[in-house]
């Protein structure tokens, strides 16, 4: 893991991030690690997460309740609606958008763009139909 110091929480956090599809919150981090971790607090788990944030290991994500993925490369996600679990989506990165954003603001450099689609997953979406049928 790059770093400036190696840090064991820090391992633990940004590799249950890693290990995760949930794009967890600071609080699921915590949740997971604290049983086998007496010692780790809240605020550890958010300054490690903010730190492997800046240092480019993890993506923090802006949802109501920030959200971390260890996916850094650009791609897109579905947030439900529903029950607030976001998912990745396999669609492909369209650096066509950037460029039509740059031509929008004259002047602007656009880096990357952030793609998150709202909707229902799949559970949400079954327990929605059984409810109407």
């Amino acid at each position: 893991m790059a770093g400036k110091r190696y840090s064991r929480q820090r391992e633990l956090i940004y590799e249950a991030v890693k290990g995760s599809k949930e794009h967890p919150t600071a609080e699921m981090v915590f949740q997971w690690l604290k049983p086998e971790n007496p010692g780790l607090s809240l605020g550890t788990v958010y300054r490690n997460l903010s730190l492997l944030s800046q240092e480019g290991q993890l993506r923090r994500m802006p949802f109501p309740v920030e959200r971390y993925d260890a996916c850094v490369e650009p791609h897109s996600h579905l947030r439900c609606e529903i029950c607030g679990r976001v998912m990745d989506l396999a669609l492909d990165y369209d650096s066509g958008m950037d460029a039509l954003a740059a031509k929008a603001q004259p002047g602007a450099r656009v880096l990357r763009h952030d793609l998150t689609f709202y909707g229902l997953c799949p559970e949400c979406q079954g327990r929605e139909l059984e409810a109407v049928g």
